[in-house]
């Protein structure tokens, strides 16, 4: 059976899928483990039946709310199966707060149609790299857990994540090390298949986009580096993983912010 996508389709999704994070996010604390996670899974759901009718509508879209939005999807789905495998982790308000806010985001900016793919492997080229920003997204999730642990330690408050500080280190640098080994598959293919991917009117890969993520990559690499012969940890670790993290978002989604918004090209 194939679904029919259409605009209403999609703003109907995208409705309940606010809907369903915005109550998690107000009223989490109040909920039993099983009704919040079954409600987080219904969120997760209408959002991806959103981001399938902008990615296979007729024509499909795509821009940087969407980017945003498939990354915070990615991030929701890795946070939903791990706890269902780790019961003890627990996030704040913050992260359906941040669903539900990327959703809405993309009914206003939609982005852009594309009527034309230069090759059938843009679609693959596309998905290794929003999947490394969904698994540096996870990432950064499991950062600031630790981050808001080591607050509550030292302010003799009770650390709510559920989950030792070491366990949840670990999982953060799984997460990096997937993804940047999803960010390198990018690149690479980006670099030598470049006309193959964009079409023989590509005048150079040296834009925005590029540079910017070849510094994140740098910062991510030099993350794993330190964390494998300097025992980087902590403080220091976070800061790179932000810096990355902070460089990949400027080099797709804050590059198509730049045009669709602010310059309003297509």
């Amino acid at each position: 059976m194939i679904l029919a996508f259409s605009a209403t389709f999609g703003l109907a999704t995208a409705i309940a899928a606010a809907l369903l994070y915005g109550l998690l996010a107000l009223a989490r604390k109040r909920l039993s483990a099983a009704v919040a996670s079954a409600v987080l899974l219904a969120a997760c759901f209408f959002h991806a039946l959103t981001l399938a009718e902008g990615l296979m509508g007729q024509p499909p879209r795509f821009g940087f709310a969407p980017a945003l939005s498939t990354t915070v999807w990615l991030v929701v789905l890795v946070y939903a199966i791990e706890s269902k495998l780790i019961p003890e982790l627990r996030a704040s308000w913050a992260l359906p707060a941040v669903g539900a806010a990327v959703v809405l985001l993309t009914l206003v900016f939609p982005g852009s149609s594309y009527t034309q793919i230069a090759s059938a492997w843009l679609p693959l080229h596309w998905a290794l790299g929003i999947a490394s920003y969904g698994l540096f997204g996870a990432a950064l999730l499991h950062g600031w857990l630790i981050s808001r642990a080591e607050l509550s330690m030292r302010t003799a408050l009770s650390a709510d994540t559920g989950v030792p500080l070491l366990k949840l280190e670990r999982l953060t640098f799984r997460f990096v090390e997937a993804g940047f080994i999803l960010l390198t598959a990018s690149l690479l293919a980006g670099w030598f298949f470049a006309e193959t991917l964009y079409g023989p009117h590509l005048k150079s890969m040296w834009n925005h986009k590029t540079i910017f993520s070849v510094l994140a990559w740098l910062s991510f690499a030099g993350l794993l580096v330190g964390r494998a012969r300097l025992g980087w940890r902590g403080r220091t670790a976070r800061k790179f993983l932000y810096l990355g993290s902070g460089l990949l978002l400027l080099g797709y989604a804050g590059s198509r912010f730049v045009l669709e918004v602010v310059l309003q090209r297509p």
